[in-house]
């Protein structure tokens, strides 16, 4: 029945973004003018980083669209909850793990899509990385968007107007995109900088995703990686399931 459940949910809410092809690419944008704008000016710098300038920055940037776009994900629910189709899906006998599980899951299918889109437009502007480190990219890609989509909808489902939603993401996405080094390596800021970005878990996505684009498979940042992105996913669905169930109750 989870299973189930899920699907139609999943369903759900794909047709609505299929519905919207314009949302779907547009979302896109931002990191790729970042790509045509920002990149050619790392080629040949000193970055630090084992690796072209490419494998620096496109695997921050596919970190930058799953951090961006999964923490503003709760408008939706805001919009919904305003218009009560969140209390009618809850008073049916549809799983409530289920009612998370197929929103995050098409916001999943949705960063990943345009994630490859990025990543075809990065292979043409000179990225040479190997293929199964670009799988394992869009896979860091689609758990940090279920792990960050779970924790937006829960915040969604706890606040009352999108005029307090807003303000709380960008308290957060702000500072983790600066410390995690998405843009540009932690090593090359002082020693300070580089210890406070630890206390940030996007830092270990990031460096595990430019080690997977560079063939770096057991290295200790893959190893860190994995693990900061499993738990977080599990503790994020598991608290946006909990708010599923009782807000409101």
């Amino acid at each position: 029945m989870l299973l189930h459940d899920t699907a139609l949910i999943y369903g759900r809410y794909a047709r609505q973004i299929l519905r919207s092809r314009f949302a779907l690419l547009f979302g896109v944008l931002m990191p790729l003018l970042h790509l045509l704008f920002f990149g050619p000016l790392l080629t040949d710098l000193p970055l630090g980083e084992e690796g072209s300038s490419w494998q620096v920055l496109v695997p921050g940037l596919l970190l930058q669209l799953g951090l961006f776009g999964a923490l503003f994900a709760g408008f939706m629910i805001i919009v919904e909850t305003g218009q009560g189709v969140v209390e009618r899906m809850r008073v049916t006998p549809v799983s409530r793990l289920a009612l998370l599980l197929g929103r995050v899951l098409r916001d999943a299918t949705v960063f990943v899509f345009q994630a490859v889109l990025l990543v075809l437009a990065a292979l043409v502007m000179g990225l040479r990385a190997p293929l199964a480190g670009i799988l394992i990219g869009f896979a860091f890609v689609a758990l940090l968007t279920v792990s960050l989509a779970s924790l937006s909808y829960a915040l969604a489902m706890k606040v009352r107007s999108p005029q307090e939603f807003g303000p709380l993401v960008n308290a957060v996405s702000m500072p983790s995109m600066l410390l995690s080094g998405l843009m540009l390596p932690m090593s090359l800021g002082p020693a300070w900088l580089d210890v406070l970005s630890h206390f940030v878990p996007f830092r270990y996505l990031v460096d595990a995703m430019r080690d997977a684009y560079t063939g770096h498979y057991t290295s200790a940042h893959m190893l860190y990686g994995v693990l900061v992105a499993v738990g977080m996913t599990a503790l994020s669905v598991t608290v946006g399931t909990r708010v599923f169930r009782t807000a409101g109750a």
